[in-house]
């Protein structure tokens, strides 16, 4: 038996699932197809940023995620003996995509609310226990092949998504490489369910102790992770022991106050495909790139990608824009995952220090640094898009644009909605969006420019005068 789809994602992930979101809002048929019956029911990711939870707002699971995630004020890095090295202030802090700058999450309830506005759109369909087996590439698109419980199926789509996470079967199929980045280290992943929240940190920490490095954080509300790394002649089993997770958390002082809930071993890996597209192929998430997670950007970087290739592909599907609009697509995004998994091997190469004496020479650095004010603490900035599908030329092009609050909590987004957005600093005369206009003013004379036009993923297509943006927009369209 063989459907038909506009869209067709391998993969029911956050990322999956959100790039299927935002494709049937657009009018975009969709199908999802997931090799597993249900949501994986045990934590995983840990961290949302601000951005993230702008593009979960337009999902319309933003408020449902806020409600079970938790913020704390800071992450530090600390020596074993618990002098700071690093700190990263400011993340209980509203961005500017109008939302904490950190959320702490518990991803199977992010999932479970993603799917069920998915299950509310009527262009949109879940497949689950569809195991793809391959695809072949044809004059109309491409024909994926699954096994499912009701024997083999096959599924014809104009546009194939690999989201299928970091083994990616359609990469594999698509016979798409690797770049290795250079860091991969074993560590423990202990997740806990909290009785007494009064006995664990409030904030983040990275512990760079050479006996052990650790990292603490909290989750989602009513549990807390800790991540010990791997040493040489540990085994995965000897480390999953129940009586060796217990004398690791020993020293936190916690029992009682937590019940263990889940144990995992991972490689902490840096590496990005060369290629996110291969003609009606493409790729987003954990099959296009992976990064160790010291950052918490590895779920962001997904639904990053969601947010750029949802409105490029409605584009051409609904608008008849040129296909060639994709190349824009790792054009755009790839500098930004590399900074990302940059910065991440930097902090893990920080933490990962087993040696005592090189562990010593780090220590004296940072601490010397941090004493005479060149410490690099602060909020983590990535680049913004340098090149695609935006106007080079003009000031803040490429650049996130913010999302304001109003004096009563409404936001920006839910005032304009989603697609394109024009404004110039006659839109004070618009009633709707005179609550948000001391912040878009600023914008505007920040960046000596009268009008902006703001994609629908928020980033800034270009600056100058209305008219010459609409046409530049128009001819990105006609190719």
């Amino acid at each position: 038996m063989t459907s038909q789809c506009d869209v067709l994602i391998v993969g029911g992930g956050p990322t999956g699932v959100t790039l299927g979101i935002l494709l049937a809002q657009r009018g975009v048929r969709v199908t999802i197809a997931e090799k597993e019956a249900e949501i994986y029911p045990l934590p995983r990711a840990a961290h949302l940023d601000h951005e993230v939870m702008r593009i979960l707002q337009e999902a319309g699971v933003a408020d449902a995620v806020a409600a079970t995630s938790r913020t704390t004020p800071r992450y530090d890095f600390l020596t074993a003996g618990r002098e700071i090295l690093l700190r990263f202030e400011g993340s209980d802090q509203i961005g500017p995509g109008g939302w904490p700058i950190g959320n702490m999450i518990h991803q199977p309830s992010v999932e479970r609310a993603l799917r069920d506005v998915l299950a509310g759109l009527p262009s949109a369909t879940l497949l689950s226990s569809w195991t793809y087996e391959g695809h072949d590439i044809g004059t109309e698109g491409v024909i994926a092949h699954f096994s499912t419980p009701d024997g083999p199926q096959d599924v014809t789509a104009r546009y194939l998504v690999g989201a299928d996470g970091a083994r990616s079967p359609v990469r594999t199929a698509a016979q798409i490489a690797f770049d290795d980045l250079g860091f991969e280290e074993p560590w423990l992943v202990v997740d806990t369910i909290v009785q007494d929240v009064a006995r664990l940190p409030d904030a983040n920490l990275q512990i760079c102790d050479p006996a052990r490095p650790t990292t603490c954080v909290l989750m989602g509300e009513g549990r807390h992770r800790w991540e010990f790394m791997i040493l040489p002649g540990e085994s995965p089993d000897d480390v999953r022991d129940p009586a060796f997770v217990e004398t690791l958390l020993q020293p936190w002082d916690v029992a009682g106050a937590v019940t263990v809930e889940r144990l995992a071993v991972y490689t902490f890996q840096a590496r990005i495909a060369q290629h996110w597209r291969k003609g009606p192929v493409l790729l987003a998430g954990d099959a296009a790139h992976q990064t160790p997670p010291f950052a918490g950007q590895g779920m962001c970087s997904g639904l990053r990608d969601a947010a750029n290739l949802a409105w490029k592909l409605a584009t051409i599907l609904r608008d008849g824009a040129p296909e060639a609009l994709l190349d824009s697509y790792q054009q755009e995004r790839s500098p930004n995952l590399r900074a990302t998994i940059e910065m991440a091997i930097m902090m893990g190469r920080t933490v990962c220090i087993t040696d005592p004496q090189a562990a010593a020479a780090r220590d004296a650095q940072m601490l010397a640094a941090r004493a005479a004010g060149n410490s690099p603490d602060g909020s983590v900035a990535y680049p913004p898009i340098s090149s695609g599908a935006i106007l080079a030329d003009t000031p803040g092009a490429g650049s996130y644009f913010p999302q304001p609050l109003a004096a009563d909590g409404s936001r920006l987004d839910a005032v304009l909605g989603a697609g394109w957005w024009l404004i110039d600093t006659q839109s004070r005369l618009d009633p709707c969006l005179a609550p948000f206009m001391v912040t878009i003013d600023a914008w505007l004379a920040a960046h000596g420019a009268t009008a902006v036009l703001v994609r629908p993923d928020r980033y800034v297509f270009g600056t100058g005068d209305a008219a010459t943006l609409v046409t530049a927009r128009a001819a990105l369209f006609s190719g």
